[in-house]
């Protein structure tokens, strides 16, 4: 059962291996057919395709974050230690950019600065040329330890002929949404008739086809009375070739389709608990401010009104400035100007207040004490 299950596996492999380099051939095809004048940026749909498949491709059994200390890695980290010694790279500038943090969204800058630059085939040669580096980053079976990857780098080599222009921000390089491949376009195709060795069997084709009875499909008729067995043969493994193509891009729309549902339903569940858990908290909140609101009222309807507070604050002023009053009247009534007082009251141009004080002898007085009897000394 190991060994069935391993080879199932290898072929499971194989089979995502063929599909992206076929359906990346295809891309790069669509580009071309695009390309006017006009350069191509970010708003065409075949870039976005070609730039999805491109991602898919270079994340092909990618080993993901080699420890906890080296974070989520992606395809970038691999890019930038291979094509660290390319001449002129854009790899230090892309790098350094401000505006993008997270290491898918690097290397999605790195894809579109490498096809303004006409390079994109050229990094990735180079980095094919680090086969050690290749290992380290990419496991069994993936496209970059292939030769698949030669295929690809000789296919990304026309892309030279197209101009691009690409703004670095906005939801382009947002590295949290995953690339996902439209292989609705590839779906339906018209086969060329290259594989027809001679010009006869061509001109006998057109003139089969120039008829009313034109076959619904674009295949090739298997049977004519002229052919050999090896043009037969040769017909049936194109027709089988591309059955079998389009079976496969079949299985990988199915295969993305369900990952889609899916995260989807594990997104919807996701929504919903914190949905449930938002309302829980809304209700939770309520009542809280409903008890708030409760208690405010009854600390309101204990305190007394306000006109009795102001009528008792107006007569507290009142009554202290009352005895204020008072007390002020009764000290200025109460004094007592007593007699012994009033000798010191005259005025300093009088005689004894010129006299120095050498002069004055022990037996002088300031004031004359006379000897009638004074208010002062009169017995009580």
């Amino acid at each position: 059962m190991g060994d069935v299950s391993k080879k199932a596996s290898a072929r499971n492999v194989a089979v995502e291996r063929k599909n992206l380099i076929t359906v990346c051939r295809f891309s790069v095809k669509t580009l071309l057919e695009k390309y006017t004048a006009e350069p191509i940026d970010d708003s065409s749909e075949e870039f976005i395709n070609f730039a999805a498949i491109l991602e898919h491709i270079l994340s092909h059994r990618f080993k993901g974050s080699g420890s906890w200390f080296d974070g989520q890695r992606s395809y970038w980290d691999f890019i930038r230690l291979a094509c660290g010694k390319v001449p002129n790279s854009c790899i230090s500038s892309i790098e350094s950019m401000e505006n993008i943090s997270t290491s898918r969204a690097k290397g999605r800058a790195w894809v579109r600065v490498a096809l303004m630059e006409k390079r994109l085939s050229e990094y990735i040669a180079t980095a094919l040329r680090d086969s050690r580096t290749t290992r380290r980053f990419y496991g069994e079976g993936a496209i970059m330890l292939r030769e698949e990857a030669t295929v690809l780098t000789g296919m990304l080599i026309g892309l030279g002929a197209i101009d691009f222009s690409f703004c670095l921000k906005g939801e382009a390089l947002d590295g949290k949404s995953t690339a996902v491949i439209d292989y609705t376009p590839y779906l339906k195709f018209t086969q060329s008739y290259d594989y027809l060795s001679d010009d006869e069997d061509r001109r006998s084709l057109d003139s089969s086809t120039s008829d009313d009875s034109v076959p619904e499909h674009p295949y090739v008729p298997l049977v004519t009375d002229e052919e050999s067995w090896s043009t037969k043969c040769r017909k049936m493994e194109q027709r089988f070739k591309i059955v079998y193509a389009q079976k496969g891009y079949l299985e990988e729309l199915v295969r993305l389709r369900e990952s889609q549902l899916k995260n989807t339903e594990t997104e919807n569940k996701r929504l919903k608990a914190r949905l449930e858990e938002l309302q829980s908290q809304s209700q939770q909140e309520k009542r809280e401010l409903e008890a708030i609101v409760l208690e405010l009222q009854e600390q309101l309807r204990s305190f007394p009104s306000t006109e009795l507070l102001s009528v008792e604050v107006s007569l507290d002023s009142d009554s202290q400035r009352l005895e204020g009053k008072q007390n002020g009247g009764a000290w200025c009534t109460d004094k007592d100007y007593t007699p012994s007082m009033m000798g010191l009251c005259g005025s300093l141009a009088s005689l004894p207040s010129c006299k120095s004080l050498a002069s004055l002898k022990s037996s002088e007085c300031l004031v004359n004490i006379s000897t009638e009897n004074s208010p002062a000394l009169s017995p009580s």
